[in-house]
């Protein structure tokens, strides 16, 4: 019962999480090519690389939130293999992203002293 449960309510709850970090990183995506175009204009120095590289790392784990859900309904060995396979590789992004966050963070810091 609980199980056919999961089963039905699962799916679009997972759809909905997935549509939002689709939804943060487009924002994302816009905002910063505005930004970038603003910069060109008034040759502004906003950082558009560290917004950038924010709304991608929110909006990755929106993804891995869902994919983390979607081991609840995985059947068999190959599923959990994709499914541990794509966290894995989530994972990672996420930090290489983080990383070069705070890189651009330390360099706009040295840049200004």
């Amino acid at each position: 019962m609980l199980e056919e449960l999961i089963h039905v309510i699962l799916p679009p709850i997972i759809a909905a999480i997935e549509l939002v970090g689709i939804f943060v990183v487009t924002t994302g995506a816009i905002l910063g090519f505005y930004h970038y175009i603003m910069n060109l204009v008034r040759r502004d120095h906003y950082s558009v690389k560290y917004e950038l590289a924010n709304s991608m790392a929110t909006g990755l784990e929106f993804k891995m939130a869902a994919e983390i859900l979607k081991t609840v309904l995985v059947r068999d060995l190959n599923e959990l293999l994709i499914l541990g396979s794509i966290i894995l590789l989530r994972a990672l992004l996420s930090f290489l992203i983080h990383f070069e966050m705070r890189e651009t963070q330390r360099g706009e810091e040295t840049a200004g002293e």
